[in-house]
């Protein structure tokens, strides 16, 4: 199967690119949209590249890249009583939501913000560049994943 790209949105007061990096690798629970969880379960696989996207932050945008290091599996705290990911449909046959795994590779120097973002030729396509894009995880093609990549490997 061909390697896909995705871009997998945090709020850096959950989880940062900063966390990844000291954690090495984490678990990506808690999507609770069925679109992304379809993306997580259906096509996310081992290697697949990641940009890391700091939504809600001074500036939102790109801050550094995961690689998939686990392929989709159910979303344990589905079924957890009292926990925040808690879903009362969930069931051990039945989990409803997925998870993957990602891995740290690299933060930038500085976020590529989304501002950035929207005013780089080849990136028009990109769905985070969208008015009203709010998925979080977005499918990006090899070539946005590699423009984002050179752009955050420069230095201000």
């Amino acid at each position: 199967m061909p390697k896909k790209y995705w871009l997998m949105k945090c709020e850096p007061g959950a989880y940062s690119i900063d966390d990844l990096e000291r954690d090495g690798s984490t678990s990506w629970e808690g999507v609770r949209n069925f679109q992304a969880r379809n993306f997580m379960r259906d096509e996310m696989q081992l290697g697949d590249g990641v940009l890391f996207y700091a939504s809600n932050a001074d500036p939102s945008g790109v801050s550094g890249i995961a690689e998939v290091s686990r392929a989709g599996y159910p979303d344990a705290f589905s079924t957890k009583k009292g926990h925040m990911y808690y879903d009362e449909k969930a069931t051990a046959d039945d989990p409803i939501w997925t998870m993957v795994d990602i891995r740290f590779v690299e933060k930038f120097p500085d976020v590529v913000s989304l501002d950035t973002l929207k005013q780089i030729a080849g990136l028009e396509n990109m769905v985070v560049t969208r008015k009203g894009s709010r998925l979080s995880i977005q499918p990006v093609t090899k070539d946005e994943f590699e423009i984002v990549r050179k752009m955050g490997r420069k230095k201000k």
